[in-house]
């Protein structure tokens, strides 16, 4: 007989691409995706519990950006963003002390460079894919994240703080945060 708290996990991994010029258009298609999802279940007496990884992002060197739902954090509409073997070994959920961290090297190793950095992410904030942007900005820094990685982990870390506080100012939060540190 099963525990109450016995349950199994029915995973799912989905390919999805979002791309929008909207910050309204980005939080309806990623909700509108989320609420296609199989909900959780149970089956002779065992909670079946359903976890999704959706792979978003492909790097140029094969490794891609994923989110997981759900979290342990919040209830409902929320999701992680994580990268494949992010620091070269094992997969990493990039926090913002990372962002910041990477960016302070950046400004140090090409405060010129670091320049065209910030107006990729205000591209970026202002809802353009981060391919474009790259496509129309070269930007080459030795150290730390590439700059591709960089910009495609801050989309989805908008596009997350814009679901987690859509009645505040959801992306703006980081960007100003990004912007206070860097002026």
């Amino acid at each position: 007989m099963a525990k109450k708290d016995d349950k199994l996990y029915d995973k799912y991994e989905v390919e999805f691409q979002l791309i929008d010029t909207s910050r309204e258009e980005l939080r309806k298609k990623i909700v509108n995706k989320f609420l296609s999802e199989n909900g959780g279940y149970w089956k002779e007496g065992v909670k079946h519990v359903t976890k999704y990884k959706y792979y978003v992002e492909t790097l140029k060197d094969g490794r891609r950006l994923f989110l997981l739902r759900p979290t342990f954090l919040n209830k409902g509409i929320d999701f992680q963003v994580w990268v494949e073997k992010m620091r070269g070994v094992e997969d990493k959920k990039p926090s913002h002390k990372d962002i910041f961290s990477d960016l302070k090297q950046k400004r140090i190793e090409n405060p010129k460079e670091f320049q065209l950095l910030k107006k990729a992410i205000e591209r970026v904030w202002n809802c353009e894919d981060p391919d474009k942007v790259l496509k129309e900005i070269k930007l080459e820094f030795k150290e730390g994240f590439s700059s591709e990685m960089l910009l495609k982990m801050l989309k989805w870390l908008f596009i997350e703080q814009d679901i987690t506080y859509w009645n505040y100012d959801g992306r703006g939060m980081l960007k100003m945060a990004i912007d206070k540190e860097f002026e």
